[in-house]
């Protein structure tokens, strides 16, 4: 004769069906908390591309005792949300060019970024210069700084460049002396 079989253990299938529907739930009510969190982190990381585009062209203007330039790849030179490219601006006319060292270029940010620019000059193009002395200036050196600004989803961040080149980014949620062009509407 045989020993009895152990019972069989695992869960019936009215166990299973409820936890199914309870991590249903918990998946609904996360999910549109998802979508936030990738708006932010595209916010964040589009600042910080930025951020460090612009940091990447006062170090070389320094080093190299020129003028570099960021600026956003769209024709007029008006749309951050295009990219944007850092270079050396050896002829001077305040674009890339063959006789230019291309030092980064940036592709087109998420969608849904916007971007708005306002610096002591306000019209286009929108470009960031640094001199070798590592100041933020104009193509034709005189003294350029303000802000621009990053929205998606309702939230903001701002990158700030004062009349020394020195850049600092920000959020006006919490940061204090971050006021900038509010988002479009």
């Amino acid at each position: 004769m045989k020993p009895p079989l152990p019972p069989a253990r695992g869960f019936s299938l009215p166990e299973l069906l409820t936890v199914t529907a309870i991590a249903a739930v918990l998946l609904g009510v996360a999910l549109p908390d998802l979508g936030g969190l990738l708006r932010a982190q595209q916010l964040r990381a589009a600042t910080n591309d930025l951020f460090n585009a612009i940091g990447l062209a006062r170090a070389q203007a320094i080093a190299r005792n020129q003028h570099v330039l960021v600026l956003p790849r769209d024709e007029a030179g008006a749309d951050w949300r295009q990219g944007w490219t850092v270079f050396a601006d050896r002829d001077g006319n305040g674009l890339p060019g063959p006789g230019d060292d291309i030092l980064a270029e940036h592709e087109a940010l998420a969608a849904g970024l916007t971007a708005d620019f306002s610096f002591t000059s306000p019209a286009a193009p929108y470009y960031i210069a640094y001199n070798g002395a590592g100041r933020s200036c104009s193509t034709s050196g005189a003294a350029r700084w303000g802000t621009l600004s990053l929205f998606h989803g309702g939230a903001i961040r701002r990158i700030k460049i004062n009349m020394l080149g020195r850049a600092r980014a920000c959020n006006p949620a919490h940061d204090t002396n971050c006021e900038g062009a509010e988002a479009p509407g």
